[in-house]
């Protein structure tokens, strides 16, 4: 068969579909949950119990899907997380109570916790290192082009049948019309029939003996754990996803809070998704061209992450100014700086380790982000129970902070020379 012209490109075309899939499940019940909440008559801290199973699956998950990934490859790996997450969000149309609800939200946590060691994973394979943010930003961008999506499309569907429960089971199609697809394009660059020679020299070249020797099998937890690298990008992934968590499951709720009605305030939805869609490509494209004009690898990654996360305390701004617009701004300047700050920190594991740790890495930054957002996710439900959002929204604005430190004190400079030579 004749080569697919950059080819590596559409594999990262493949990955932002499956991210887009993962979002649009999972948002369908942050953007229903005024309607969910009201029907079942569930406090902030009944709702919180949904979102922390998902949470408790998802942090779980991350590192034995990573581990998963790593011994039996992408291709069969991410294929059966898509087939359990999209059974699982079809299944939620059945729910009829809160047990149901977190059973099936605990699948659905299951199965997406795959996605993103898989698509670092990928991304280590298929792209050289000065590519990478870019490849990663494509896929990222993903969640933020699904969070955008989910609410247009479920109180389309709310709205035309009547109800909560089609939403569920439209968005649970998807993922299994992805399969084929991805089953069809994917294979490792190395025995792809459809790789160009060209393109494959240009990807396999970077790779050097010594990682190739070092990558026969993965590094044992115990080597991972005792690198400081792996725990700034566990640490920095631990503080920041909370915030973004925050955002995704809670806003529809917070919006209620302040007066407005979700299906009036689809702008208010729409655009803080917008802008970390954006967000995605400002990170990896500005450490992209640092690393193009001469910069070292690690340098350029930690000064737009620690530039993103000042950022993303703007937060602040939201616990003391009222208005439409001026929420939208705020929330979608933390979202920017956010979905930066993301990209550069799932980019760095394929920059630091052999590809078949890469996963591994990756899976434990998403179990230790878990754990931060679920303990987040109760604090949330409670204090906008017995307080307000004020400081849930203060808390969110210093977090970001703390984490630009942690990894700028605990990813090592390994790269004082110039990697990549200016273009």
């Amino acid at each position: 068969m004749a080569p697919i012209r950059n080819l590596r490109w559409c594999i990262a075309g493949l990955l932002f579909l499956s991210t887009t899939i993962n979002y649009i499940d999972r948002q369908t019940l942050g953007a229903l949950a005024p309607h969910i909440k009201q029907e079942f008559h569930w406090s902030n801290e009944t709702f919180a119990l949904l979102i922390i199973s998902f949470r408790l699956a998802y942090t779980i998950g991350q590192s034995l899907c990573g581990r998963m990934l790593d011994i039996i490859g992408t291709r069969r790996g991410l294929s059966i997380a898509v087939a359990v997450y999209s059974t699982a969000a079809l299944l939620t149309s059945t729910a009829t109570g809160l047990a149901s609800f977190c059973g099936f939200r605990f699948l659905l946590g299951l199965g997406e916790s795959a996605n993103w060691p898989g698509a670092a994973k990928t991304v280590a394979e298929w792209f050289p290192r000065k590519e990478s943010g870019w490849a990663v930003a494509i896929f990222d961008s993903g969640s933020a082009i699904g969070g955008a999506v989910a609410p247009m499309l479920v109180y389309w569907v709310y709205h035309s049948f009547g109800g909560w429960r089609p939403a569920f089971l439209l968005t649970g199609i998807l993922g299994f019309l992805w399969i084929p697809l991805f089953l069809r394009l994917y294979r490792r660059p190395e025995e792809h029939p459809r790789l160009s020679p060209q393109e494959r020299t240009l990807i396999l070249t970077e790779r050097a003996e010594a990682e190739l020797e070092s990558a026969a099998t993965p590094l044992s937890y115990k080597q991972l754990l005792t690198r400081k690298d792996t725990w700034g990008i566990i640490l920095a992934k631990s503080f920041t996803d909370p915030v973004w968590f925050f955002i995704t499951d809670w806003f529809a709720l917070f919006l209620v809070s302040r007066g407005f009605k979700p299906e009036e305030s689809l702008l208010a939805f729409w655009a803080p998704f917008l802008a970390a869609d954006i967000g995605n490509f400002a990170g990896g494209g500005a450490s992209s061209l640092l690393i193009q004009r001469g910069w070292p690898l690690i340098r350029a990654r930690k000064v737009v992450a620690l530039t993103c996360a000042l950022g993303m305390s703007s937060l602040a701004t939201v616990a003391y100014l009222d208005g439409f617009a001026t929420l939208v701004i705020c929330f979608s300047l933390a979202t920017f700086c956010y979905a930066a700050f993301s990209t550069i920190v799932l980019a760095l594991p394929a920059d630091l380790y052999p590809t078949r740790s890469v996963a591994s890495v990756s899976g434990m930054s998403g179990t230790g982000a878990g754990i931060g957002t679920i303990i987040a996710t109760y604090l949330t439900g409670f204090a906008a129970d017995h307080y307000s959002y004020r400081p849930v929204l203060i808390v969110a604005s210093i977090l970001p902070v703390i984490a630009g430190t942690l990894l700028m004190v605990l990813i090592g400079r390994k790269d004082h020379q110039r990697i990549f030579k200016p273009s």
